[in-house]
């Protein structure tokens, strides 16, 4: 691999030993990649703060400099972790203080967490706590070179926001993060970010629900690779790609697509396919609209629901204010819990703007920072739950062992204030 008289320095300890780590580290990366450099990148989004039985070992043995070693550099080393050389970011985690007596969640994962985000708030990391930054300030520009992990952020940066990232992991983002580099392969290259599946969408495609199964479908027909959506497809805003882009990386390992018109890297067909001539569509039409609706709905059998999750993704304020006037004036089931998942940042918007009471007067909650499924945690004795999103409904019965339903959210309240399912595709 060919490297910079600076990262040459990086390497040999000019910048400490925590940094030659780093590097170590991105150089056996790069090598199983056969990457030919480095990146220069300027944005980092990683997990260090998520509690785990090897993490709380090594912490309360050693301290938080271990657990980053260890964890983060899949280094022996003892040594002080210096400040982030790069703007770093905290994805979602375990749940707050404020989850005390509403999840079923430890309280010392609790502690374990505040002592970490004490500890990496300290060394530059922001703790902005959700799996969808760019909602609450972290906005790589257009062919800005980032690791970032999460996969719905992730396919999200690239296809979105035109920046360029792959799926990386908690060690590639924590060396990252001291070095400022990552392997230079991937979507990073020109060569690798066009189309190589056309996807023609037959029916209309206008509403947050049909985002998440034209998603599905997509991330079912590409695989790992890349989609180009064409068709009946409405104007999109950030929530329905959200939802699209999470479905999409769920049903396959999708990380960029390309719908011309909308998103912002290639603006016609043939831009998507770098002028080679297009695949054979995948058709999405009724028949396959229905397919997806009944994959995602397969797992449910019992009408009686225990619990809904609204927000994954990390819901946005909209979402939150739509939850909140579906939820005005009624009143949950005795027999059914509501959470919706949504960056702290933007559930205290969420607060300051009256709809978090509305939905706590219904009896539901908005929480902060997690997810049942990062964290493992619903509501005790949850047997179905019913969610907006095609993500946890594909997720978490295997997770968890519960049964799923998914639909609106609209059907989603009815759910919880009757503690039925009614949904149907319309």
């Amino acid at each position: 691999m060919f490297l910079t008289d600076a990262e040459k320095a990086m390497r040999d300890g000019a910048e400490g030993p925590a940094v030659a780590a780093a590097m170590d580290l991105l150089l056996r990366y790069g090598a199983a990649l056969d990457a030919s450099r480095l990146c220069d990148i300027r944005n980092v989004a990683g997990t260090m703060t998520q509690p785990s039985p090897v993490k709380a070992r090594l912490v309360k043995e050693h301290g938080w400099d271990k657990a980053f070693a260890v964890i983060n550099l899949d280094s022996d080393g003892d040594f002080e972790v210096p400040p982030m050389a790069v703007p770093t970011c905290q994805l979602q985690h375990g749940f707050g203080a404020d989850a005390l007596g509403i999840v079923p969640y430890p309280k010392e994962n609790i502690e374990l967490q505040a002592s970490g985000e004490a500890f990496y708030g300290r060394h530059g990391v922001n703790i902005l706590a959700t799996c969808t930054p760019y909602q609450v300030g972290n906005l790589p520009m257009r062919g800005e070179h980032c690791a970032w992990m999460e996969s719905s952020a992730v396919i999200y940066a690239n296809s979105v926001l035109g920046a360029r990232t792959n799926c990386e992991g908690i060690a590639s983002t924590g060396a990252a993060s001291l070095t400022g580099k990552i392997p230079c392969w991937g979507n990073h290259l020109d060569a690798n970010r066009y189309g190589t599946h056309l996807v023609d969408v037959q029916v209309q495609v206008d509403n947050f629900q049909d985002w998440g199964m034209l998603g599905y479908f997509a991330g079912g027909v590409a695989g790992e690779d890349h989609p180009v959506i064409t068709g009946s497809i409405g104007q999109p805003d950030l929530t329905d790609l959200k939802h699209f882009g999470a479905a999409a990386a769920t049903s396959g390992g999708v990380e960029l697509y390309h719908i011309p018109g909308i998103t912002p890297e290639k603006p016609t067909v043939e831009a998507a396919f770098g002028g080679a001539v297009p695949p054979s569509p995948a058709v999405y039409g009724p028949a396959e609209r229905r397919a997806m609706y009944e994959t995602l709905n397969e797992i449910g059998t019992s009408a009686d629901v225990d619990f809904v999750l609204l927000g994954c993704p990390h819901a946005s304020v909209d979402q939150i204010r739509s939850a909140a006037a579906a939820l005005d004036g009624k009143r949950l089931s005795p027999s059914t819990e509501l959470w919706i998942m949504a960056p702290r940042a933007l559930k205290d918007v969420a607060d300051r703007s009256g709809y978090t009471e509305v939905i706590q007067r219904a009896g539901g909650r908005v929480l902060a920072d997690s997810c049942p499924a990062m964290s493992r945690a619903a509501p005790k004795g949850t047997k179905v739950f019913a969610t907006d999103s095609a993500k946890q409904a594909h997720y978490l019965p295997a997770i968890l062992g519960i049964e799923a339903w998914f639909g609106t959210l609209e059907e989603c309240v009815d759910a919880a204030v009757t503690g039925r399912w009614n949904g149907g595709l319309r």
